[in-house]
Parts: structure tokens; sequence; C-alpha cells
């Protein structure tokens, strides 16, 4: 597991939810799967927002690319 991010940054499943504009259960489902990771106890869940706004984030274009302008 990474290490635990400062606590301000931390958010419940339900703030968690709100800033990705998701539901909870895939707020739940991403970090199941791997996408996102998930602090707290068993009875608590926390996300660290920033990870949650990087993940959100588009990826920046490729330079070198099909398709830009020139």
């Amino acid at each position: 597991m990474p290490e635990r991010p400062p606590a301000e940054r931390l958010v419940p499943t339900q703030l968690a939810a709100l800033a990705a504009g998701v539901s909870e259960a895939t707020i739940r489902k991403w970090a199941s799967r791997g996408k996102i990771n998930r602090y707290g106890t068993p009875q608590r869940a926390y996300y660290d927002l920033d990870e949650l706004l990087r993940t959100l984030s588009p990826e920046p274009a490729r330079e070198g690319g099909r398709g830009g302008s020139q």
C-alpha cells in the first residue's frame, strides 16, 4: 500500500464521489480494481482527493502523434 497522504487531502466516499461526479458505488469499484487507493479502516473508507483528480484528468497529448495541427 502506498504511503498515507496528509489528512487534509483525505475525503470520505461520499465527498470523493461528489468531487468526481460519479456514484459512491463507482468510487468503491475503482478502489477495488486498483484505479485509486483506499485508506482508512474496514468500516470507514477515505480517498486522496489529489489522486482522484489526477485520475480524472485526461492524459496530455503526445508529441509527434497523428492528427495534430502543424
